[in-house]
């Protein structure tokens, strides 16, 4: 399964594993020992590349003194054989949680004295909570096994396992933040938001050989992780980023390390600290040396989401260098210390990004002190106001702020994000086009109507250093209006025509075709023929034609790139490569925002990658593969872990389904005509309910709620009343079963020919059995014509139909099974035109549709602005008095007829003489 599919599962596991146990704290655990796991992996990989046997690994121990020295030279740290991963994993029942809390003993002994920043006390949070996991040494034993079978999936061995590895954690940690409740703010920042932050990064910096980048609040560490992901695309080789990181929380400290550290970034390059950054300014001593160490240290990029509002101590910080020249924050509100902290270590030509409640732009007193310094001084670059309910935990607005020493420019960049969003859950969550658009608009520092400005400083002093930004971004919705003469008269105003200005000059002469002038100022229109007229029209296809050659060669070299040189595909620039063309094929295009476009490409470029990153990783025989189908059950009373079996096999890369409506088309159409037949039956089955007679339907063949046929009880309904029947053929069968002799039986036959005796087999005697002479019988019987529309002839249909569809679902299921095993022979057999071709089919042509879908939807979008309009004014103020006054009159005349106790009818009574003034 792919990276997505894993994480999820193990998501799936863990969360129905910790019970009782909050997500906070249970994230220490799995986090913990899938750290532990990367270690263990990471020293058995360097042991093996050493040439060690199995034999010699299974040797190695602290008492070897010289060969642990020498591994934690190498790697940092060392762990015995024992305390291995992968040995207690082979220990199976034996395995204890006292073999847990010895190997992180051990762990903290065996770091070598230069890596103790990255390494020391890194799994004191999972040692001291092990105790959690139960109340007694078994159930914290059985517990952490059910962690330790469940992590052990996850790939560490490989430059592409490193990536699979850090997906999974951050999507653990992502899932667990958004079911810690308000706890959750406090170590992660959300990755769009993240990715965002990185991406603004990553452009101002990208033509640095070096860089160092620093998080003063960093929780999970996922801000500076995505930086360095982004940052990669530009550097040419590893290692040439430095991490400074602080963080208050030890818990979350240790997240950070991990989660650094499992980048497979180097531990030179990794300087984090355990601390409060208000109260102990860092980066610039060592811990133990402060003094004789002190040299500040400036950073490219300083990034950080701190607390919002948090309380601190502002006393006696007034000559602290950090504020000293711009001001002191207040007690209640420490949000422009954490900013003035993260400026102050800012390289003059650095930029830094720092999340911030919305009320650090206009609140008074210190803050409007502060914030008139940073504008005098020319340090605000941008601010970029997000969608609300981003964060999980909290949803007060929050903003993004963009500081710079050495600005270019002398204005400030204010963007209103708010209403680019998608609903996640109960979350909002910006989407790619979002983040895409942001960072072009900072680029380009542009000024968009309803969306950005870029604002003098002047302006900003006239509004008393106010930076709300409403006061400079309108993005509200225009308010409804309505004409009045249209309302009372009718027709539709020019007024409101002309709003839909950029169709009429793009698709010329196709207004007055649909409307028609009543006076000059009001149209009218034949709203049953719009559909006909906007998609008929010749400026229609015109446009159509425009759009579809704007896209000319768009497939092919999409074919040529990703398909005919997929083992050559650089991923980051392939990205942007086409990401570029499909701008530059738009630039002459009006009408399509190329913000929709870039989401089309968006939503397919996460499965081709996807994709491309194994295929690159593991070869192209890759596309051939065929895993089990691995399926989480719920966990039930009892269980050690939680149950995972398989159901079917799925395709590494491609898709049961895909291959299915390409390759075996007239299985998958077999099936189709089957469910639609189930589905027909589904629906004779409700019309013959709702034909029952309310007392026919108090039966017990009927369900309680009415909702579906007992079948069991239909069919003993039906099998008494068949019994009942006895036709004059069924009379002369009877007859014959009366009968003992040969010789009678051949003579009554002949005496009753007006009956087919044919239809029945006769015995070895030649005459006909009593249990033939019975089936055919109850063969009458059930297929008697009773009198139509009788409860007794729509019970027959029904047991008719039950029989039908008993039959059909067994053949559904046997044919669905053939299918699958069909499409895994195919999959694992396909050569390489075959499997090449499937892969365009799923990567390139939802693609091109999708954007072919684009050019479609202006004229459907037209066609719904113009019947919005069309509605506003189709029923005149006039027309509705009319239809009131006679929904009144009507019920007047039914009021009358009703009937009931002294009261109501004074109150019928009373509300018909309001009625009537």
């Amino acid at each position: 399964m792919d990276k997505q599919q894993l994480a999820s599962t193990i998501w799936e596991s863990a969360n129905q594993m910790r019970s009782k146990i909050e997500a906070s704290e249970y994230k220490d655990f799995i986090l913990g020992f899938i750290f532990y796991k990367y270690l263990s992996d990471k020293e058995l990989r360097f042991f093996k590349n050493q040439g060690l046997s199995q034999e010699d690994i299974e040797k190695i121990n602290e008492d070897d003194e010289e060969y642990a020295e020498y591994v934690r030279k190498n790697l940092g740290y060392f762990i015995s054989y024992e305390n291995l991963y992968s040995t207690w994993l082979s220990k199976g029942g034996d395995f204890e949680i006292a073999d847990v809390r010895d190997a992180l003993s051990a762990f903290d002994r065996n770091i070598d004295s230069s890596y103790k920043k990255v390494f020391e006390n890194i799994f004191k949070t999972l040692s001291s909570g092990l105790s959690k996991l139960g109340e007694s040494a078994a159930k914290q034993t059985k517990a952490a096994r059910s962690l330790l079978n469940l992590i052990k999936r996850i790939p560490m061995d490989g430059s592409q396992d490193y990536d699979v590895l850090g997906f999974v954690y951050e999507y653990l940690i992502s899932m667990f933040a958004a079911n810690a409740g308000k706890k959750a703010g406090e170590f992660y920042t959300p990755h769009e938001v993240s990715v965002l932050m990185s991406e603004i990064i990553a452009e101002e910096l990208k033509d640095r050989d070096k860089i160092q980048i620093y998080d003063p609040t960093s929780g999970s560490g996922s801000l500076l992780i995505n930086i360095g992901k982004a940052m990669r695309r530009y550097l040419d080789s590893d290692n040439k980023i430095d991490y400074y990181a602080q963080e208050l929380k030890e818990n979350t400290y240790n997240l950070t390390r991990m989660n650094l550290v499992m980048r497979d970034i180097k531990p030179a390059n990794i300087n984090v600290r355990n601390g409060d950054t208000l109260e102990d300014d860092w980066p610039f001593f060592e811990d133990d040396r402060k003094d004789s160490t002190y040299n500040l240290v400036k950073v490219d990029a300083v990034v950080s989401n701190p607390p919002y509002s948090q309380k601190w101590s502002p006393k006696n910080k007034e000559h602290d260098p950090r504020y000293k020249f711009y001001g002191v924050a207040p007690r209640g509100k420490a949000d422009y210390a954490f900013l003035l902290h993260d400026l102050y270590h800012l390289k003059p030509d650095g930029i830094m990004t720092i999340v911030l409640p919305h009320g650090v732009l206009f609140r008074g007193n210190a803050e409007r002190e502060i914030r008139k310094n940073l504008i005098e001084k020319n340090k605000i670059d941008t601010i970029i106001g997000l969608p609300a309910n981003v964060f999980f935990g909290t949803s007060i607005p929050t903003i993004i702020m963009i500081l710079k020493h050495n600005k270019e420019n002398n204005d400030v960049l204010i963007i209103d994000a708010s209403k680019g969003f998608e609903k996640s859950g109960k979350s909002n969550k910006l989407r790619d086009c979002d983040i895409r658009k942001i960072t072009d608009t900072i680029r380009d520092r542009i000024s968009i109507e309803k969306y950005s400005r870029v604002v003098t400083k002047d302006e900003i002093r006239k509004n008393e250093y106010n930076l709300n930004i409403p006061r400079y971004v309108d993005s509200s919705e225009p308010i409804e209006k309505y004409d009045l003469y249209a309302t009372m008269f009718g027709g539709i105003p020019k007024s409101e025509i002309m709003e839909l200005s950029d169709y009429w000059e793009e698709l010329k002469g196709l207004d007055d075709e649909i409307f028609r002038t009543k006076d000059g100022e009001y149209f009218d229109l034949n709203i049953e023929e719009l559909n006909h007229i906007i998609q008929g029209h010749k400026s229609s296809h015109e446009y159509i034609k425009k759009y579809k050659e704007a896209f000319n060669g768009f497939e092919e070299n999409l074919k040529e790139d990703l398909i005919d040189g997929i083992l050559d595909v650089e991923i980051a620039e392939e990205r942007e490569k086409i990401v570029k063309n499909i701008f530059e094929r738009l630039e002459t295009i009006k009408l399509v925002d190329k913000y929709k476009a870039y989401q089309i490409f968006a939503n397919n470029w996460n499965t081709i990658e996807t994709d491309l990153e194994m295929i690159l990783d593991e070869g192209f025989d890759i596309i051939n593969l065929v895993d089990p189908n691995m399926v989480v059950k719920k966990k039930k009373e009892g269980d050690e872990e939680v149950p995972e079996v398989q159901e079917g096999w799925r395709g590494r890369i491609l898709p049961f389904e895909l291959v299915q409506e390409n390759l075996l088309k007239d299985d998958v159409e077999e099936i189709r005509t089957i469910e639609a037949r189930l589905a027909e039956i589904t629906s004779e089955y409700g019309e013959i309910l709702d034909s029952l007679e309310e007392d026919e339907k108090d039966a017990d063949y009927v369900k309680e709620d009415n909702s579906s046929f007992v079948n069991a009880e239909v069919k003993k309904y039906m099998k008494e009343a068949c019994d009942e029947i006895e036709t004059d053929e069924i009379k002369i069968l009877n007859g014959y079963l009366e009968l003992s002799k040969k010789a009678e039986k051949e003579q009554y036959v002949n005496e009753n020919n007006n009956i087919d005796w044919n239809l029945m087999e006769k015995g070895k005697s030649g005459t006909y059995t009593k249990t033939e002479i019975n089936k055919r019988i109850t063969q009458i019987q059930q297929t008697f014509s009773f009198e139509e529309d009788s409860l007794e002839s729509k019970l027959q249909k029904v047991t008719f139909l039950i029989e039908e569809e008993t039959a059909l679902k067994s053949d559904l299921k046997i044919k669905r099974e053939e299918l699958h095993l069909k499409t895994k022979d195919l999959i694992e057999n396909l050569d390489e035109d075959k499997s090449l071709g499937l892969l365009y089919k799923k990567w390139i042509a939802p693609l091109v549709k999708g954007l072919d879908e684009l050019g479609k939807n202006v004229l459907i979008n037209l066609e719904e602005n113009i019947r919005a309009i069309y509605k506003k004014y189709a029923k005149t103020f006039v027309e509705i008095e009319e239809d009131l006054n006679d929904n009144q009159e009507e019920f007047i005349s039914m009021s009358d007829k009703l009937t009931g106790n002294e009261k109501d009818l004074a109150g019928i009574k009373e509300l018909q003489k309001l009625l009537e003034v």
